[in-house]
């Protein structure tokens, strides 16, 4: 689908009218009574059970659920939808929620990939797009006040049209997302590499608590008063708090920007020569090296694993840093720098992902980070794991993000169990294909996550990868929503409205 701009774009259309949409997982329902609807227009202007609100608020852009919708069916279906345009009615909406122990799921542009901002438990979903626009740019700070319902498109292009400043943060999504569904799932952007994840370019936040209590933390550029609070909440996916303005930093449009390709006999080739340019203190935006399987499907280059570089900024410092590059990439094959741009045409284009949901073939990324000396051993094992998996059709990687310590993995899987097989059948295979990858990952100390975050897919994973610092995750949550009802069922969390029986 075409995406809305500066609205929630749908990821596919249901087969069945919005009055007939089912909720597929099941889990305990809560409804809403027209005492609590009557307190909750009492506080906010916008408040709606229409059918078709409802239904496109169950859902996100979590692959496997566009199967289900295929079926007429989404993960949760929200009891009721609530729009607020100010702060004010965020705080009156969750504390009417908060006092009658109805759960609250957060949500803006649902492009999220891992059914995070789906209302499994009904209640009310706190749609913030309304709580959109530019506050203020302090030019002289290069700080960005900004409300979390900004689509990103919109946020970039107003940005450098009326103020000369970029914000660097360039996700795939970013048509489809905002900027409250970046900091509650830890975004990152194509660009990571010189600009950092979202969690690096916010200095402070505006978050209000599951009582309704408004607090903010951050602001200055760097503090010493107890922990970052900030952090606390960056990342959390609307358990602890919702956020309702972010202090981001911004940077000037950038005056030059350089390119270069090459091509490596094997994946480890690249992966180290990527690690050299980082240990040399060089971090061009864009350092992307992909398998010989994506390198064939993105480029139709089938016999090399292809390493794009992109930099952006002063000219004087990305020709130091592009000189870097080309020394450590000294002995590799010099492919054409159009492939960069080949990249940048495409590299937001989601189509094939209907397409291929059209056609019953279950697909989906999963994206990790690890330590460097981890990474060729997790790209071999997860791609042996799936692609030994009954019915898998292909596996392949790409390496999308370099720091100085480690990198991201980036595992695209597909398969497609036999038509006979039905629903069950593709859920059994999806599931597989993620614990199989996600056992290899963990067992090589790599993160759950880059950066799609937990969600529900990701939920039952969330122990083992924190271990002891689990229960602190969990004892946090219980001080700052007591009553459980923020996004209940997500980030592996304990859920006081029941099991939710997925996966």
């Amino acid at each position: 689908m075409s995406p809305n701009r500066g609205a929630p774009t749908p990821p596919i259309a249901f087969t069945a009218g919005p009055a007939t949409v089912r909720n597929h997982i099941g889990a305990r329902f809560v409804e809403t009574d027209d005492k609590l609807l009557a307190r909750l227009r009492g506080v906010c202007d916008d408040v709606t059970t229409d059918p078709s609100a409802r239904a496109e608020a169950g859902r996100d852009w979590w692959p496997l659920a566009m199967g289900w919708a295929l079926d007429g069916e989404v993960p949760g279906l929200a009891a009721v939808v609530v729009r607020p345009r100010e702060v004010d009615e965020v705080a009156g909406v969750l504390a009417v929620c908060d006092e009658a122990r109805v759960p609250v799921t957060p949500a803006a542009g649902r492009s999220g990939v891992c059914g995070a901002s789906v209302p499994l438990h009904g209640g009310v979903v706190l749609d913030v797009c309304a709580l959109a626009g530019i506050v203020d740019v302090d030019d002289v700070s290069m700080v960005l006040d900004v409300r979390p319902g900004t689509f990103g498109d919109v946020l970039e292009d107003d940005l450098r049209a009326l103020h000369g400043v970029t914000l660097g943060h360039w996700p795939q999504s970013i048509e489809l997302s905002t900027v409250g569904g970046w900091l509650a799932c830890r975004s990152a952007g194509q660009y990571s590499t010189r600009y950092g994840k979202i969690e690096d370019m916010v200095a402070g936040l505006q978050v209000v608590l599951a009582d309704g209590r408004v607090v903010r933390t951050g602001g200055a550029p760097r503090a010493a008063v107890g922990p970052d609070l900030t952090q606390v909440f960056v990342g959390s996916e609307g358990t602890l708090g919702v956020i309702t303005e972010a202090w981001l930093r911004v940077h000037p449009v950038p005056a030059a920007e350089r390119r270069a390709a090459f091509g490596f006999a094997s994946f480890g080739d690249g992966l180290a020569a990527c690690r050299r340019v980082l240990r040399r203190g060089a971090t061009p935006a864009v350092l992307r090296l992909y398998d010989t399987t994506e390198s064939a499907r993105n480029f139709e280059v089938p016999d090399q694993h292809v390493l794009l570089v992109l930099d952006e900024g002063e000219p004087a410092i990305i020709d130091a840093m592009m000189q870097v590059v080309g020394e450590e990439c000294e002995g590799a094959k010099r492919l054409d720098d159009a492939l960069v741009g080949r990249w940048l045409e495409h590299r937001n284009d989601v189509s094939a992902l209907e397409s291929l949901t059209q056609r019953r073939i279950v697909v989906d990324t999963i994206e990790i980070a690890a330590r460097w000396s981890a990474l060729p051993a997790i790209y071999e094992g997860v791609l042996a794991a799936v692609a030994g998996l009954e019915h898998a059709l292909v596996v392949s990687a790409h390496q999308s993000h370099a720091y100085g310590d480690g990198a991201c993995l980036y595992f695209t899987f597909a398969g497609r169990p036999p038509d006979e097989e039905g629903p069950a059948g593709r859920d059994a295979f999806y599931r597989a294909a993620w614990d199989v990858a996600t056992h290899v990952v963990l067992a090589h100390g790599g993160a759950l996550s880059h950066h799609h975050g937990v969600g529900l897919n990701r939920g039952r994973f969330v122990r083992d990868a924190l271990g002891p610092a689990f229960d602190v995750l969990a004892a946090l949550k219980g001080a700052l929503d007591p009553n459980g009802i923020l996004n209940p069922g997500k980030l592996g969390l304990p859920d006081p409205f029941g099991e939710v029986p997925w996966p």
